[in-house]
């Protein structure tokens, strides 16, 4: 088939690979335009724009292709069969909605309508969702609002981050959009309506709809006087930005383990021994410190830190302008003690 394929971030490139593995006909790539990243604020090329031209494929990055008709047409020209559209990053106009004879398909990285919008991963975990995972759905003006026609799940394991999950859930997406394929195609062109008929879409309620909008900086602050599963979830949702104030700068949290005892078979053997330990403490002898308080300094693991319920364990952080430490180098860097504040920020 000729595929004309739409995506920007690393999680789309699994899906171009596997259209191109698959054997289809990848006639171009749409992405979107370099951006000025890092100190030198140089431009840096999308992963998917990258992937492409290793590939040997032609790539095309408009700015707005809602107001570039220029590009529509180009694009119209390629003579694609079918749109592929994976994290592309802008809303497609119905002039471009209704170019190819088979149709746009979207690959989203959540069970629609839970989760329509850029970030469906990081909310899925930020909410304490136990399952997720990925639909191809007939793209239609409305922002991830078009009907299914394949969907599959997996589970939220309690301590996957969401560079752990996006890569699940990105290889998941190339394997259904290779799926769907030969469905698209056995459907043949035509009205869409009829062709959606053929292909036995399923339409989304808007009952249980809910919008992942786009993360702030805000958004990753930690404070520890919020319970600890609401902790460990921004900061594996967050992955790896989730952040707290260390003297001064930002202390980057990578990776915790909630000490709640109902949760203890879901957690390491240390962290699932520390929630038993603190469950079985009277309620009177239990430590009344400040949230953000080191209770104590696992050797070979990290610290556990009050927080507003429950304490956390935390395995993993960087430092300014370090690389990510853990266990006895996390402690050792950090250099703190029971008793002492790892932060003072709370909300």
């Amino acid at each position: 088939m000729r595929i004309l394929f739409w995506g920007t971030p690393t999680y789309a490139v699994a899906s171009l690979d596997a259209l191109v593995e698959a054997g289809h006909e990848l006639v171009g790539v749409v992405s979107q335009p370099d951006r000025r990243r890092g100190r030198g604020k140089a431009l840096v090329p999308s992963a998917v724009k990258q992937r492409a031209l290793e590939l040997g494929l032609p790539v095309f990055t408009p700015e707005r292709i809602r107001r570039d008709p220029a590009c529509q047409q180009v694009l119209a020209a390629l003579g694609a069969e079918l749109y592929a559209v994976v994290a592309f990053g802008q809303i497609l106009p119905p002039e471009v909605l209704a170019q190819p004879p088979l149709g746009c398909w979207n690959g989203h990285g959540s069970l629609l309508p839970r989760w329509r919008g850029a970030a469906p991963i990081q909310w899925a975990l930020l909410e304490g969702d136990t399952e997720t995972g990925v639909g191809i759905m007939a793209m239609e003006e409305g922002l991830d609002t078009g009907p299914v026609l394949l969907e599959r799940a997996l589970p939220i394991p309690l301590l996957q981050n969401a560079v752990q999950l996006g890569e699940r859930l990105a290889r998941l997406t190339g394997e259904l959009l290779v799926e769907a394929m030969p469905r698209i195609a056995a459907a043949g062109p035509g009205p869409e309506p009829e062709r959606l008929t053929r292909l036995g879409v399923r339409p989304q309620p808007e009952a249980g709809a809910t919008y992942a909008r786009l993360l702030t900086k805000a958004d990753t602050q930690v404070t520890w006087d919020a319970p600890a599963l609401a902790i460990h979830r921004r900061v594996m949702g967050l992955h790896p930005a989730a952040a707290c104030d260390w003297r001064g700068e930002r202390l980057k949290l990578l990776a915790t383990e909630p000490l709640v005892h109902r949760l203890a078979g879901q957690l390491t053997p240390a962290g699932a021994a520390l929630a038993a330990r603190w469950a079985g403490t009277q309620e009177a002898e239990r430590p009344r410190e400040e949230p953000g308080t080191v209770l104590e300094v696992l050797e070979g693991v990290g610290l556990v830190i009050a927080t507003g319920g429950c304490p956390v364990l935390l395995r993993q952080a960087q430092l300014p302008g370090r690389r990510g430490s853990e266990g006895q180098a996390l402690i050792q860097q950090l250099g703190l003690t029971p008793g002492d504040q790892i932060s003072l920020n709370t909300s």
